[in-house]
């Protein structure tokens, strides 16, 4: 498997440099040559296996320059025994007939971050061993709520990584900002930015694309690599819990063989329902992917206009992990549909770098609209969405969640679409306890564990472990900087202490 940039179609390179990397050093995104085939005879052999054999199988087709060893060793330390409160680690839960809820939150820091961040660690450092050995990889981070917590666990006290995640200052829900700034390990560090998300992202991306800091860095021994989706080796495990959905409800009776099932996706930043494409051009039997957004619906215009234009107003959410104007994997989705256009790719990023904007051809509209259906939900709808869904299932969503119901209701009252559907959630609902308590008609002005023994005492749900276990961590990070300021810090503070000044 060899993987090409895509702003460089002719760089390649296999997937642990891929991987070490995070993103081209032009500014591209690594992606495969060729995407691999997983037959219907494969995914009826996948239905009998447990979710750590299924990723081994998956994730061979992707890491040739792995061995089948290592691959088995990365996924079972990734997915061992207690790190997730469901032994299916991605449960299927039936609500009716047509509609099925992929619960993605169930590891470490209850969000879906977690299925690809409790991997990529092993990954990368089985990576590092074959591309760079005896360099420290430094992991920097932009997080609009649950990638940061996800790579600060994933990563902590892993044998030479560092991390370092930035946030925006009032980007995030009082519980995601809880779980970042009391973040144990030695090798840690956050740090919160003044500005939203896209600040962060954008603030990152240079940082990596800066050859005079890079320069620095190598010299003494260290190498930046990413945990955003941006990097290949976090994208990748997420397209192993479509495959992993389709054969439960294979195995449960749910659909027959090769039966089409629709997938709703709550997203942002692009990268989860991105996996789901992918596992679409691999063989998995998809009918239409309805990409829900919250009111910065960003997505949802280019999806039916095909113009892209983050020169809009910014709105903070209480979905915030999706206030993003700039999705970052948009760009792989782009690539895939200019047929590996490159020259293409850079023609449009650097329109949106000057300009804010640009639109796809006819062509690509076309091949959009084929596959992607795009709809927003606003908060008051949000709100709206969790109290029905919790009124007619007795069962409990959190924000992006009820986004992505919301957003499934109006496909279906616009197409009348029958088509088995897998709505992914991506997060518990006690990660947003205040906003959830709210939306059932109660009051939450008590603290964030407060809110969140009155959420389970009301609605008679389960607490996660790892939200009861939150109240007796100390504070440790409280720093908080301009968004100008992030190469300075990552410089001057002991993130990087060999290389100040």
């Amino acid at each position: 498997m060899v993987y090409i940039s895509t702003r460089n179609n002719s760089l390649k390179v296999n997937s642990a440099k891929a991987i070490v990397n995070g993103i081209s050093k032009d500014g591209g995104l690594f992606v495969p040559e060729k995407l691999p085939n997983i037959s219907l005879t494969d995914l009826n052999g996948l239905t009998n296996m447990s979710y750590i054999d299924r990723a081994s199988f998956i994730l061979s087709k992707f890491l040739t320059d792995f061995t089948n060893e290592e691959i088995l060793e990365c996924v079972s330390r990734a997915y061992s025994k207690g790190k997730f409160s469901s032994d299916d680690i991605a449960e299927v839960v039936k609500l009716d007939n047509d509609r099925f809820v992929l619960e993605l939150w169930h590891g470490p820091t209850c969000a879906f971050k977690d299925m690809a961040l409790q991997l990529l660690p092993h990954l990368l450092t089985t990576s590092m061993k074959k591309e760079v050995g005896g360099k420290n990889v430094k992991i920097l981070v932009a997080t609009s709520g649950d990638t940061g917590k996800a790579a600060l666990e994933g990563f902590k006290d892993v044998d030479g990584t560092s991390i370092l995640v930035f946030y925006p200052e009032d980007g995030v829900s009082d519980m995601q900002k809880f779980q970042m700034i009391t973040q144990d390990g030695k090798n840690v560090d956050v740090c919160s930015i003044k500005g939203n998300f896209d600040d962060a992202q954008n603030g990152v991306k240079k940082i990596f694309t800066d050859k005079e800091l890079g320069e620095q860095l190598n010299k003494n021994n260290v190498l930046l690599s990413s945990a955003n989706s941006i990097n290949w080796g976090r994208l990748v495990p997420q397209i192993v819990y479509y495959f992993s959905a389709y054969c439960d409800m294979l195995k449960n009776g749910h659909v027959c063989e090769g039966e089409l099932v629709n997938i709703v996706v709550p997203t942002g930043n692009f990268g989860n329902i991105l996996a789901a494409y992918y596992a679409k051009k691999m063989g998995l039997p998809v009918k239409k992917f309805i990409c829900a957004s919250n009111s910065n619906n960003v997505l949802t215009d280019f999806i039916n206009t095909g113009k892209y234009n983050k020169n809009r107003k910014f709105y903070s959410t209480i979905s915030p992990s999706m206030d993003i104007l700039i999705s970052s994997n948009l760009e792989r989705l782009l690539f895939d549909l200019y047929n590996g256009n490159d020259e293409q790719i850079c023609d449009l990023y650097s329109k949106l770098t000057n300009g804010g904007s640009f639109e796809v051809s006819e062509e690509v509209k076309i091949k959009l609209k084929d596959d992607f259906y795009g709809g927003f939900c606003d908060d008051i709808n949000t709100k709206e969405t969790i109290k029905n869904v919790f009124d007619k299932y007795k069962y409990l969503i959190d924000p992006h969640t009820a986004v992505a119901f919301n957003v499934y209701d109006q496909y279906l009252d616009q197409t009348k679409d029958g088509t088995k559907t897998i709505i992914a959630s991506t997060a518990s609902p006690y990660k947003f306890a205040k906003d959830v308590l709210r939306s059932i008609g109660k009051s939450a002005d008590e603290n964030i564990f407060e809110q969140v023994d009155k959420l389970a005492k009301i609605t008679k749900t389960e607490i996660p472990k790892p939200i009861l276990d939150l109240n007796s961590k100390e504070v440790r990070f409280k720093k908080v900087i301009s968004k100008n300021s992030m190469r300075t810090y990552v410089l001057d503070n002991t993130f990087c202490e060999k290389i100040r000044g």
